[in-house]
């Protein structure tokens, strides 16, 4: 980090003096910018986050634009084709005098071969072999390491099957006009896709989705990696859904069943549940199920009529946001998803300093160490199982920017004219390339998000840590700023990633990634202790426009105690930082004040009731303004900083206060 003349990086002129950080941090410092700010017509939710990531969107859409001229026809080659490859993709999207003109013309045929499915075997067949090119099956897959034997890849089997975010949206009251509004929808995307007898196919298509999300687990259940991790072999797959013939589901798909030996059967009863209903007496209702899954995968991708409609459904019904984003950011995000990485590669080449990630190594140093110190001095924690939690923290493996080798794209083939095939291309390529994993070595170096992507993540089962470079700009870093906002914001997403390794979840899996039980027996009972109370304070919160509804404190409880053990961890590595020093005073400013006011500046942001709503139902994450302000009521270098007392907004008493790394 730079020491020439730090700034505070606080804006002064933003702060609420109306609303006493003492009473409510969240909205001293965000309150003015909450005052005066509309939610874009096309955001359900605003604010930071959001603002990165459209200043990413514009910077590769530059990227994109300038990248070549789209060719004409199928565009193959190696990876000196990348450049064309992204333009053509880009080109295909936002020419939308072509993609009006063909309406649901590019997915008649499947939707004809829905209809005339015959039997079973049939629905079968047809749903595997469109399930490679990008349409949601019976379940969902996805290839990782194993978390029993983290030296291999394995296919993990999850429930499926169902066009609502959650299965508590076919089921609680206080979604009965969403699952009116979800039939009245289906019916309305069937006729504009020319399907006859919308309304009936309509009504036997959700609700076969309300009978199959009847048997799939919760989101609470459905976070338990133990109860999860499910080996099974093949045949033992099969006995679990005896009804889905599975060596001719993989065969249409084109999937090798040796890829298929041992699985992961995530929630075998969810499984069951979806495959007792292939039955065929279900037969109609499969294919209506069917016309439906191929019109919704494909919608955004169709004419502009059509993608309206799914917008108005998925976009304003669920989420409160009353337009389509323009086309030329969708069009920006169909190419990021295609070929994320190599336009990723553009991006660094353009936007990333390197002197970024320098910082960030010294940041990550003090906050590896600042941890190591912490877990020393546990009160709560023995000697056995702090020497295994200092064994994983030596085990991190920090990914700063961008890949050290980026991913080939050779085998995609790509047409300026051909926006739905080119999906079908993508989606087959990536579901291949998935697969060959398995039988080969882990791929360590793989990233799971692409430099211009404004978040960070923790894998648990490679213990890695991985900050792209998008995040690494203000108002969560920036190199000229003092030390203090620094650790405040970045600081407190590193502690929070690394804090993911020892949340309720990630304290499952040692140094190595194993799911495995490196605690004593006395250790696990205190750690819940503190995670209950956490999940307690939680559960008793409700944010404005949530109409009364709280916070899951068990849904959230992972993230929860990434934020609170990140902003702890980082206050000490702040701390730590000093070398014994005292801290400046920069605009008036404390270090301390400093520290948390980038903590809250980081968290701003304002949504939706609808979007809030949504969020609370099956979001991991608290609303963030408790991000904010119940992590700081829980630390006393807060109390301490702003003097607070009992009667304050955000006074906690120090009994009921938690502290957990």
């Amino acid at each position: 980090m730079s020491n020439a003349a730090p700034v505070s990086g606080i804006d002064l002129a933003e702060l609420d003096p109306a609303v006493r950080p003492q009473d409510d941090l969240f909205r001293h410092v965000n309150g003015r910018w909450i005052a005066r700010t509309e939610i874009p017509s096309d955001k359900a939710r605003y604010g930071s986050f959001a603002v990165l990531a459209e200043n990413a969107e514009e910077a590769v859409r530059d990227i994109i634009t300038g990248t070549a001229a789209p060719a004409e026809g199928l565009i193959e080659g190696g990876a000196d084709a990348e450049a064309d490859k992204v333009a053509a993709l880009y080109a295909s999207f936002m020419d939308v005098e072509r993609v009006d003109a063909l309406g649901a013309a590019p997915i008649a045929a499947d939707i004809e071969r829905a209809l005339a499915v015959a039997s079973v075997p049939e629905l079968v067949a047809l749903v595997g072999a469109l399930e490679r090119q990008g349409l949601g099956g019976f379940t969902g897959m996805f290839v990782d390491n194993d978390p029993g034997d983290p030296a291999r890849y394995i296919v993990f089997v999850m429930q499926g099957g169902i066009g609502l975010p959650d299965e508590s949206y076919y089921r609680e009251e206080q979604f009965a006009s969403i699952r009116e509004q979800y039939r009245t929808h289906i019916a309305r995307m069937l006729g504009l896709a020319g399907v006859a007898d919308a309304e009936r196919l309509a009504g036997l298509a959700y609700d076969l989705e309300r009978r199959i999300a009847a048997s799939h687990w919760d989101k609470v259940a459905s976070r338990d990696i133990q109860k999860l991790y499910n080996l099974r072999t093949f045949e033992e797959l099969r006995e679990i859904m005896p009804q889905l013939d599975w060596p001719a589901y993989l065969a249409a798909m084109g999937a090798p069943e040796a890829a298929f030996a041992e699985v992961v059967a995530a929630q075998p009863e969810a499984l069951a549940g979806i495959a007792e209903l292939l039955v065929d007496d279900e037969l109609e209702a499969w294919r209506a199920w069917l016309v439906w899954a191929i019109v919704r995968s494909s919608a955004a991708l169709l004419s502009q009529e059509i993608s309206r409609a799914n917008f108005d459904f998925y976009g304003t019904a669920l989420t409160g946001a009353t337009e389509q984003r323009d086309r030329w950011r969708r069009g920006v995000s169909f190419v990021e998803g295609a070929m994320g990485e190599a336009v990723g590669r553009l991006y660094v080449e353009r936007h990333f300093d390197e002197a970024a990630k320098s910082a960030m190594d010294e940041l990550v140093g003090h906050l590896i160490e600042a941890y190591r110190e912490s877990i020393q001095r546990l009160e709560w924690m023995g000697p056995e199982t702090q020497a295994r939690a200092l064994e994983k923290l030596d085990r991190f493996t920090p990914k700063i920017g961008y890949p050290v080798k980026w991913r080939d794209y050779s085998a995609l083939a790509v047409d300026s004219g051909d926006l739905v095939g080119n999906s079908r291309r993508v989606a087959d390529v990536e579901f291949h390339r998935e697969l060959n994993k398995v039988g080969r070595p882990i791929d360590r170096d793989e990233w799971f998000m692409t430099p211009q992507t404004v978040n960070a993540y923790y894998n648990p089962g490679f213990n890695e840590i991985v900050f792209p470079a998008a995040i690494l700009q203000p108002p969560f870093f920036d190199a000229s700023w003092d030390a203090a906002t620094n650790f405040g914001a970045i600081g407190a997403v590193i502690g929070h990633e690394i804090g993911h390794g020892f949340d309720d979840q990630g304290s499952r899996y040692d140094g190595d990634g194993r799911l495995t039980d490196w605690w004593t027996e006395q250790d696990r009972a205190a750690f819940e202790a503190l995670t209950g109370a956490l999940i307690g304070q939680y559960s008793a919160l409700s944010p404005e426009g949530a109409g009364g509804q709280t916070v899951n404190g068990e849904l959230t409880i992972g993230e929860n105690i990434g934020d609170l053990s990140g902003l702890e961890i980082a206050w000490k590595a702040y701390l730590r930082s000093l070398d014994g020093a005292e801290p400046p005073v920069i605009d008036g400013l404390t270090g301390a004040e400093r520290f948390f006011l980038a903590w809250a500046q980081a968290w701003q942001q304002k949504s939706r009731p609808e979007e809030t709503v949504r969020l609370l139902t099956i979001d991991p994450h608290s609303p963030n303004e408790f991000r904010c302000n119940q992590i700081v009521r829980n630390l006393a270098a807060f109390h301490e900083a702003y003097g607070t007392r009992p009667g304050d907004g955000l006074w906690l008493d120090v009994e009921e206060r938690v502290s957990i790394w």
